[in-house]
């Protein structure tokens, strides 16, 4: 009887211990593809506690969190001929574990070779000013060139995002002196833009006080309340209100003034004159 009972413990402790040896815990950020004897099993394993056949099966995780990648600094010449340094960061995560333990080796390489080769494509098919000002662009094209080959393999690409382009310090010298010239041009339409336009307000302020002269004794009194308001003892008046006028007036008179018709005046006669003037008059006699 006490044989039995031995017996019974011994085949309890061994099944715990077997059930212990096949059981797995998945965390919540993992996927399990089970392999039992060699073959891939359908599905994956979801997060938690899950059992495994002890000899026959065999687990491999795989984590489905957003992995970042970052893209070495890639050299490449630009479709307008400027050679830059560019390095890029991949977004990237996996969709489908199964696929991607099985289609690929090592996806988080593959994936790093694929964006490599898509940033160099990409730098010499985009001209200098795309990939200084239009880079959400050039982050779609990138994505989607990465994310072709990546969708078979059970992976989904986020995001591509283009960190740094490093420009020649010869290109960067042009480009500041270009910079420079573009903002000292701007300062000159603008300053003649303000000359033109106080041009045309001190016109049309000439043409107020040439039709009103009382405006021009106002404005010449504004002028000596501004000086005088510098405190000085002393107030020199180059001219007097009343010259001004006098000349204002007499400037008018001359012009309202009609212009005398000149008189012609006798031209004297020579003896040449006076033969032909007797000749003249003779010659109806002589005809009669």
């Amino acid at each position: 009887m006490e044989s039995a009972v031995v017996g019974v413990v011994v085949v309890v402790v061994f099944l715990l211990l077997l059930l212990r040896s096949g059981m797995r815990v998945i965390n919540e950020v993992e996927r399990g593809v089970v392999f039992r004897f060699g073959k891939a099993l359908p599905g994956h394993r979801q997060p938690g506690i899950t059992f495994l056949i002890p000899v026959a099966d065999r687990m491999r995780k795989v984590n489905v969190q957003v992995a970042t990648l970052p893209i070495p600094t890639q050299e490449g010449i630009t479709r307008d001929n400027v050679s830059v340094k560019v390095d890029a960061v991949v977004y990237y995560r996996v969709t489908d574990p199964a696929r991607a333990t099985i289609e690929v080796q090592d996806y988080a390489f593959a994936v790093g070779q694929v964006a490599q080769s898509s940033l160099r494509s990409i730098i010499g098919k985009s001209d200098l000013d795309d990939l200084l000002s239009d880079r959400e662009r050039l982050h779609e094209g990138l994505a989607l060139m990465i994310d072709s080959p990546a969708a078979g393999w059970g992976i989904h690409i986020d995001r591509v995002e283009i960190k740094d382009v490093q420009l020649p310090e010869s290109l960067k010298r042009s480009m500041s002196r270009q910079a420079e010239a573009e903002r000292e041009r701007r300062a000159r339409v603008i300053t003649a833009d303000g000359e033109f336009q106080a041009a045309q307000q001190l016109a049309n302020a000439s043409r107020i006080m040439a039709d009103t002269p009382e405006a021009m004794q106002l404005r010449l009194l504004q002028t000596v309340v501004e000086v005088a308001a510098e405190k000085n003892s002393t107030l020199v008046m180059p001219f007097p209100v009343e010259l001004l006028r006098y000349f204002d007036r007499a400037a008018r008179n001359l012009d309202a003034a009609p212009t005398p018709t000149p008189t012609p005046t006798p031209t004297p006669e020579t003896p040449e004159t006076q033969t032909a003037t007797a000749t003249d008059r003779s010659a109806p006699a002589d005809a009669s």
